[in-house]
């Protein structure tokens, strides 16, 4: 009785001790999965050029944009909002009675030749494709009207972050948002161009500023083509390359758990040429619930804040560069501070 009682103590302290070693290796194990997520350790041996260059950007929308309803007035001379509650702001239409529609100006005519008040749009609402049935309103004109408002295309100033070996591109640190509804735009095609800046507006305490370019939206000055519109930059292939890195050399790529704090530089072109300027990297965030929000800086050389007063739009995707490697972009202004903003880690982007 005695052996087996022995027996039984001993088995007893051996699946405990077996419990709690079990526990410390998955403890352990999670932390080095932790130590992993923040570095792969994969870039640490890519290459690529720097930015700087300012860049225009041209997007269509893939389906055209509703960005809300309105009301009308019909030929009654009573006001109608045949839209309302059907149609969404965000929402994309694709067709209208079966027929498909790219562009506003497309939606126009299709709605110039209708002979009945009876309109099915066809929509994209987030991964959805739905009908929606809606009575057009007859104006004054004799025209039928759905009292929407919609877009489709952006067109804005930005800057290029980096060109890979192959000319591929990212650029900005953020995605394009609509101005109107705040959502990602859902592309169908875009560009790159050419451009020059011709002003920039200082950005004060409440007031981020911004800088204003030419842009011509032709052939002639296109540089490539988008590619990607995501929530931490556009990307794309550059087909004419050379007129923006042919000075430049490739740096090396620094891993996210490599960057730290203290003395950086930024490549912006708000003198007419891409230079750098000094800033400080005051924060890092490896886990930031916002992935462009992973590093807070600050502009602290004496030049840059005299021309800009720190960070302005238009500088979004302008390269953030520390010990000779690349180490991410600047991508948001702080409007009570504009000496300061945010950064996504360039590890992120090339991702």
């Amino acid at each position: 009785m005695r052996k087996r009682w022995y027996r039984r103590v001993l088995i007893m302290i051996m699946l405990l001790v077996t419990v709690m070693g079990t526990g410390l290796s998955i403890e352990e194990l999670q932390k080095e999965a932790k130590k992993q997520q923040v570095s792969t350790g994969s870039v640490s041996n890519k290459m690529v050029i720097p930015g700087g260059m300012p860049i225009g950007i041209y997007m269509k929308t893939d389906g055209v944009l509703v960005l809300g309803t309105d009301s009308i007035e019909g030929e009654d001379g009573q006001e109608y909002q045949p839209a309302k509650n059907l149609v969404k702001e965000g929402d994309y239409i694709v067709s209208i009675n079966t027929e498909e529609v790219s562009s506003k100006k497309e939606l126009v005519s299709k709605m110039a030749s209708l002979d009945t008040n009876e309109v099915v749009l066809s929509l994209r609402r987030e991964e959805e494709l739905i009908d929606v049935k809606i009575k057009a309103v007859q104006g004054k004109s004799g025209d039928y009207k759905l009292g929407i408002w919609v877009r489709d295309s952006v067109q804005g100033l930005g800057t290029l972050t980096f060109v890979t070996t192959d000319n591929q591109f990212g650029a900005l640190g953020h995605g394009i948002h609509d101005t109107d509804t705040d959502a990602l735009i859902e592309m169908e095609e875009g560009r790159v161009y050419e451009t020059k800046i011709l002003r920039i507006e200082k950005g004060e305490k409440g007031s981020p500023g911004g800088m204003e370019g030419m842009i011509v939206y032709n052939r002639y000055n296109i540089l490539g083509a988008i590619e990607k519109n995501t929530d931490i930059g556009i990307f794309g292939t550059l087909k004419n390359a050379e007129s923006l890195t042919r000075q430049e050399e490739a740096v090396p790529v620094c891993a996210k758990d490599d960057v730290k704090t203290g003395a950086a530089v930024i490549r912006c072109c708000v003198e007419g040429t891409v230079k750098e300027y000094e800033i400080e990297i005051q924060k890092i965030n490896y886990f930031a619930r916002e992935t462009n929000k992973g590093m807070v800086i600050k502009v602290v050389d004496e030049e840059l804040l005299e021309i800009t007063g720190g960070i302005v739009q238009g500088m979004s995707g302008s390269p953030i560069l520390q010990d000779g490697k690349i180490v991410g972009a600047v991508t948001h202004v702080f409007v009570n501070d504009p000496a300061k903003g945010y950064g996504i880690f360039i590890e992120e982007m090339l991702s």
